[in-house]
């Protein structure tokens, strides 16, 4: 579980159509939290936070006027079903720690919060530190919303290098048998699920929206639009040792929240040479954006792909010669921090084991935008 920053066939289900493209941006901003275990004893690490320290920041939450919604509310916001107010919150929590039920649940319910719990199928009822049924059951009727993060919490790097045949199989097994344990187990309808390690590829997409899932959630931080895409949404991972994090993820004054080394983030590593790079400041908010994929040997060009956060995917060009993909941003970026993934086929249609995907900074003080 250490730097999570850094997915037998599937029991059938009741496939749902894929879900209508986002609604115009209403310009709410949402932030969505996601912690993972809790223990007043135990040395903090960026995955376990002090129950203490959760508390304070439940009523910095309360003090700073909030509003905590539900998942169900945030998805029919999504949807364009529903208004909620900008600035909202989102709570979520990863895993299945038993922590999760002694030590933050009272917290949630005491603040009268709605939280969401990820829970991945093997650790249900897994013994020693683990949420037993019974425990998600009690949260479930006091304001806990269940959501999926796969069966075994395993990464893709290796079933994906397998070939085709055998990642889907492994993602149908972890995307749709979690989903189908979970809806039966509980008794509630499984419509989010969140990445293990926040790992995202191309192949997931198509099986999520067979599943019937409608949002599905990353690590890498950012605030949530309306017209965010609904298959790679941020989130804000709150960490044990990095204090600064809930400051920006519950900041929404952008001048304040994206000061240049502001972000206590997990080292991002990309396969290939990009700009700019991962974690960078940059003093413009109209940067040039590329990847250097001169070492990749096989490329599809026109199965090239360049998705910008905020833009979805831009006319990005090809350079041959060089083999690079660049975009220079044609709208000023507005959030904080922007998110890039590359992506592309070889000769015969496979993508790349590890996928290209980095995010960067905007230093507010170089790049102010005056108000329309």
């Amino acid at each position: 579980m250490k730097r999570a920053f850094l997915l037998a066939l599937l029991l059938p289900l009741h496939a749902e159509e894929p879900a209508a493209p986002a609604p115009s941006d209403d310009g709410v901003r949402v932030s969505v939290l996601g912690y993972h275990d809790f223990s007043e004893t135990a040395p903090e690490t960026e995955m376990v936070i002090r129950t203490s320290k959760f508390r304070t920041q439940m009523q910095a939450i309360k003090d700073a006027g909030l509003p905590v919604v539900s998942m169900a509310d945030f998805q029919a916001w999504k949807r364009g079903e529903k208004d909620i107010a900008d600035k909202s919150i989102v709570i979520t929590i990863d895993d299945g720690w038993k922590a999760t039920y002694t030590d933050a649940y009272p917290i949630l319910k005491e603040y009268g919060f709605p939280f969401t719990i990820f829970l991945y199928k093997n650790y249900v009822d897994g013994g020693g530190k683990a949420l037993t049924s019974a425990m998600i059951k009690e949260m479930q009727e006091n304001g806990a919303t269940i959501g999926s993060h796969s069966v075994s919490h395993s990464y893709p790097s290796g079933p994906r290098s397998k070939g085709p045949e055998a990642y889907e199989k492994f993602l149908r097994l972890e995307m749709g048998e979690s989903k189908r344990f979970l809806e039966s187990k509980f008794g509630a309808r499984v419509t989010t699920y969140a990445y293990p390690g926040g790992i995202h590829t191309a192949e997931m997409d198509p099986l999520a929206a067979e599943f019937g899932y409608q949002q599905l959630f990353t690590v890498l931080p950012g605030k949530v639009r309306r017209s965010s895409e609904d298959f790679t949404l941020p989130r804000y991972i709150i960490l044990g040792t990095h204090d600064r994090v809930f400051e920006l993820a519950t900041g929404f004054n952008e001048l304040a929240v994206a000061a240049p080394g502001a972000l206590p983030l997990a080292p991002q590593t990309t396969p290939y040479p990009v700009k700019p790079e991962p974690g960078m400041i940059v003093g413009t908010r109209l940067p040039e954006i590329s990847a250097d994929l001169s070492s990749v040997e096989d490329i599809d060009e026109k199965s090239l792909v360049m998705k910008v956060g905020g833009f979805g995917v831009v006319p990005a060009t090809f350079d041959t010669g060089t083999k690079a993909i660049s975009w220079t941003v044609n709208r000023r970026l507005r959030a904080p921090v922007c998110q890039v993934a590359v992506s592309w086929l070889d000769s015969k249609g496979k993508p790349p084991e590890v996928p290209l995907r980095w995010s960067f900074r905007i230093d507010p003080e170089a790049s102010y935008v005056p108000a329309d």
